[in-house]
């Protein structure tokens, strides 16, 4: 026994000693590094570096040591990159004479001293004279400095004038840690007791915290060490420096294409290599960004078995291609090799997403030339994909001859600039004549893949250049066989004039007496489609059609001409393209040189927020156009603020939710019961004062897309939206567009699904429908109500409606409805809306795109969901599923995100107040099954999610219940996708 305590007494001394030992080596490198950050710190402070305090510490440059051999690359703009990179230089010279003058027998901090003297680096060193050295060492009355100094300049002159090389070679060796030896340090006795006494508090300490550790270890897992730094006491029991001591392990293989949730997981361990139990304690933040977005990420902190207790697991999901940064820290440090950067490549190609750029539905050209049509590859998330040749589908074209439907195989080449990531596929046409064309990607056509191919005879085409030069007086024969939906008994003929802006169809009497038949604008909507040759009538056959009035069909010898021409004009009149980017920068541009010579200065509005339609209708009703061209200054009587911007968008926006909210002012309502329907103007609203709000919301809207315009030629790219959703018919009489029963659908999906479809699909006969409309009208001052008969045509109500025009009777009634209803309230709207916007601009859109150009496309925010939804249960497997549900639809594109809304609600469309307005309120809600698709209970709003092994199988289980469940059996009770394997 006592020989084993004298030899645990001499292991005990031994591991003191080894100890103290070890503490005065720790309480050296402490000041050691205390007085480097000290140093660092300095530098950055000296030289007004703050902003790069940041960026040197995400490039692991703690010292000044590591800045000497730094070769920054920036990828950020700093404003003073030229200045650091100056510091540098500086400080390189700064160490290099350090080195010298330390080789030579000279203390460090002699460099100070030379510095004061304007000798920074080894040039100035190597250029001093005797004279110059003498007053350096005017201290030394010994003059041993000046000899020590004059040694070391003589020393540096032995290698010639290249002290360059002399300076480089001294900091090689800094690279690789040689520093010269100086003069030894002399430690006094009161500082080796401090020391020593130190020590000792250090082992009690370390030996007490490794007691106290061991007995966690054998109860439980270690306290968090998250905070403790690699400089701490801990470094004695190896359990230091645990963000130096990671695993990342990426589980899936580079390069990655989008569409698939991605999951990491980071192990951590101890210095000793044993594992660290993680818990939430311990502050890991993982920051996952792409495009200076921040991408929705879930993390799970340990696991099931003991050996994942040092296991962090990360999942998110990926939809947009392009560089991801990845930052993983533990109390708010960097992992080693934190941030990471991995790279997503877009998917395979989607044709329903992929179209030509400069889009045209007529191409014109010539035999002699090749046409070259530019596509822009695009996956199913939007993302501009790449074309591999060697994939199984491949860019293909069917050219056929209108008319005889005979195929045409024109000679055709493919070339791909691969940085563009643009496909130019050049066709030549070596046949004069009219053909239909259709650009597909495997058997799936693009999405305006479907084009037009009138090619000329150089003859031809002459004739068009001319008639594009003088602009009017450009007319041609041509026979009228149809129109009004009716077939003529006899040819008739007319007169085709052409100008930049109509295309006319006249008759004459006694060749002397014209009459205007038909009037068409020269814009997209305003079609050409062409048949084949008629014998009878030795011309070629097309039809003209604006969705306005209805179409009519003619022959002419010159209808390639006539088409060329009227193509070429259009072009010239919406930029020289038709797709939607392209019209929207030239509708700016235009609409700016319109009003390029009004005064741009400000006028103030005041306006009573209490009466804010009725203030503000008034603050304006005497504005003329130049007034409206003004920048509008806000001010809210009885509010202090001055107007910034702020005011005037909080302005636009309220005023419109005033005007176009159906439970605001009325002068917009909507078709059906339904918080989600589209507005249409109000037939109720009809008096004169009605009329002039009507006229007002047109100058609203006007003045909203003229700001925009204006917007987009600053830097800010500032827009200023309209927030309402007006109906399809609304928006299409807005551009002179005809308005038929198809528009039922989106603007009033009750009576579509329940009257319209129902028509259209079955027997009527026995339906006893007439072409007529009762409408019951309200009692006026005490008299009763009573029915009236509002027939469609003359004697509408005696006219049966049978299976032959059951198809005119539902266009009849989208007319008396959708327009003829409201046409006063639609001419005072349109009246406002011309003053600043002219009809021949805004005809350059459909309607779909008018909506986009004035209200913007439709975002759904995720943030928004989260503010406003209702969660039905709380257990813990359904709090993890929920957290997966938010990192899965994060990365979801907008038409994903309306096929989930049309998946739970039964619509894909929001009100305009967003989720917040959504009756009743967005509900998620647990299934209590397992592995299975999700369903929905779209009369109240409800997704309901199972319970899943991985957020994997959850991601392809959502995406499959959208897309197929949007196509399925639709129900009010519950919505759950058909025909899908359940166990995928």
């Amino acid at each position: 026994m006592d020989g084993n305590d004298s030899t645990r007494r001499i292991a005990g001394t031994g591991i003191i000693i080894v100890v103290i030992c070890v503490s005065i080596v720790i309480i050296q490198s402490e000041r050691s590094a205390a007085t480097t950050d000290r140093q660092f710190s300095d530098w950055i402070n000296r030289n007004d570096l703050a902003e790069f305090r940041t960026f040197l510490y995400e490039n692991e440059i703690y010292s000044l040591d590591d800045l000497v051999h730094f070769k920054p690359a920036f990828q950020t703009q700093f404003k003073k990159a030229s200045q650091f990179l100056e510091s540098v230089e500086s400080l390189r010279h700064e160490i290099a004479l350090k080195m010298w003058v330390m080789e030579q027998g000279f203390e460090d901090t002699y460099v100070t001293k030379l510095t004061r003297h304007s000798v920074v680096g080894l040039r100035q060193l190597h250029a001093l004279s005797d004279d110059d050295m003498m007053r350096i060492a005017a201290d030394d009355k010994s003059l041993n400095e000046y000899k020590m100094l004059q040694k070391c300049v003589k020393k540096l002159r032995t290698y010639g004038s290249d002290v360059n090389q002399v300076e480089q070679d001294f900091l090689d060796h800094h690279k690789f840690g040689y520093v010269p030896d100086a003069r030894s340090h002399v430690y006094s006795g009161w500082t080796v007791i401090v020391m020593v006494f130190s020590g000792l508090i250090v082992t009690f300490v370390t030996v007490w915290i490794m007691f106290i550790n061991r007995l966690l270890s054998t109860e439980g897992p270690l306290q968090s060490l998250s905070t403790l730094s690699k400089k701490s006491l801990f470094y004695l029991s190896g359990q230091y420096d645990i963000v130096q001591n990671t695993k990342v392990t990426w589980n899936w293989e580079e390069p990655e294409v989008v569409g698939k949730t991605m999951t990491f997981s980071v192990r951590f361990f101890h210095k000793s290599t044993a594992p660290y139990p993680v818990s939430n304690k311990d502050n890991i933040t993982v920051e996952i960004s792409h495009a200076g977005s921040e991408v929705t990420k879930t993390m799970t902190l340990g696991g099931v078995n003991q050996e994942d207790a040092n296991l962090l697991k990360v999942s998110f999901t990926v939809h947009k291609s392009g560089e991801y940064t990845i930052c993983v820290m533990i109390g708010g440090r960097h992992i080693k090799g934190s941030p990471f950067t991995k790279k997503f490549e877009a998917g395979p190609i989607d044709a329903s997403k992929t179209g030509f750029m400069n889009y045209t539905s007529t191409v014109v050209c010539t035999p002699e030339s090749s046409y070259p049509l530019t596509i822009e590859a695009r996956d199913s998330y939007g993302n501009i994909a790449a074309y591999k040749p060697g994939q199984n589908n491949y860019f293909k074209i069917r050219v056929a001859e209108c008319g005889t439907n005979e195929k045409y195989f024109p000679p055709t080449q493919i070339f791909y600039n691969s940085r563009q990531k643009q496909l130019t596929m050049q066709i030549k046409m070596e046949r004069v004549g009219c053909y239909q064309a259709s650009v597909s990607y495997g058997d799936i056509n693009l999405k305006n893949g479907d084009f037009n191919i009138l090619v000329l005879s150089s003859e031809d085409h002459s004739c068009v250049e001319k008639n594009m030069n003088k602009c009017n007086n450009i007319w041609y024969k041509a026979r009228l066989i149809s129109c009004n939906n009716e077939k003529l008994a006899k040819p008739k003929k007319v007169y085709i004039y052409i100008t930049p802006k109509q295309l006319k169809l006249k008759e004459y009497f006694l060749k002397i007496i014209g009459k205007r038949l038909f009037t068409y604008r020269v814009c997209p909507s305003t079609k050409f489609s062409f048949s084949g040759y008629s014998n009878q009538l030795a011309s070629y056959v097309f039809t003209i059609d604006d969705g306005a009035q209805a179409p009519v069909v003619l022959a002419a010898k010159d209808r390639s001409i006539i088409a060329a021409t009227f193509t070429k004009f259009l072009l010239k009149n919406i930029g020289g393209s038709e797709t939607f980017q392209d019209k929207q920068t030239f509708f700016y541009h235009e609409v700016r040189n319109l009003h390029l010579r009004k005064s741009h200065s400000t006028t103030l509005v005041k306006i009573e927020r209490a009466r804010l339609l009725q203030s503000s209708y008034k603050a304006v009703k005497s504005f003329d156009v130049s007034d409206w061209c003004k920048n509008f200054e806000i001010s809210f009587v009885g509010e202090q603020g001055l107007d910034w911007g702020g005011l005037r968008r909080e302005w636009f926006e309220t005023v419109c939710s005033h005007l176009f909210d159906p439970a605001m002012s009325g002068l917009f309502k909507r078709l059906s019961d339904d918080s989600q329907g589209l507005v249409h103007p109000n037939q109720s609203k009809h008096t004169e004062e009605d009329l002039k709000m009507f006229e007002f919301a047109g100058k609203v809207v006007g003045k909203c897309l003229y700001e925009s315009a204006r917007g987009t030629s600053l830097r800010s790219s500032y827009r200023q939206l309209v927030k309402a959703r007006f109906s399809r018919s609304f928006l299409a009489q807005l551009i002179g567009l005809r308005v038929h029963y198809k528009y039922f659908e989106t603007d009033d999906p009750e009576l579509y699904k329940t009257k319209i479809k129902y028509i259209e699909e079955n027997d009527i006969e026995g339906m006893e429908l007439t072409f007529s409309e009762e409408e019951y009208v309200v009692g006026t001052n005490g008299n009763p109500g009573f029915v009236k008969v509002i027939d469609f045509v003359l004697n509408g109500s005696k006219q049966e409606v049978t299976n032959e025009n059951k198809l005119q009777y539902l266009d009849h009634l989208a007319q008396y409805r959708l327009a003829n209803a409201v046409r006063d309230q639609i001419d005072a709207f349109l009246k406002g809306l011309n003053e600043l916007i002219p009809d021949n601009l805004l005809s350059i859109f459909d309607e779909n795109e008018l909506e986009l150009l004035m209200c913007g496309m439709r975002k759904y925010s995720v943030a928004d969901l989260k503010t406003n939804h209702v969660i039905n249960g709380s257990t813990p497997t359904f709090r993890r599923v929920l957290e997966w549900f938010w990192t899965i639809i994060d990365g979801f594109s907008d038409e994903q995100m309306a096929r989930l809304l049309q998946f739970t609600t039964g619509c894909s469309q929001l009100p305009p107040g967003g989720f917040a307005e959504l009756v009743p309120k967005f509900q998620i809600s647990p299934t209590y099954t397992y592995n299975t698709l999700p369903t929905a209970h779209t009369c109240f709003n409800n997704l309901c999610l199972p319970d899943y092994d991985c957020i994997e199988q959850f991601h392809r289980s959502l995406v499959i219940a959208i897309n197929e469940g949007n196509t399925a059996l639709e129900t009010c009770i519950c919505k759950r996708p058909e025909n899908v394997d359940k166990s995928s």
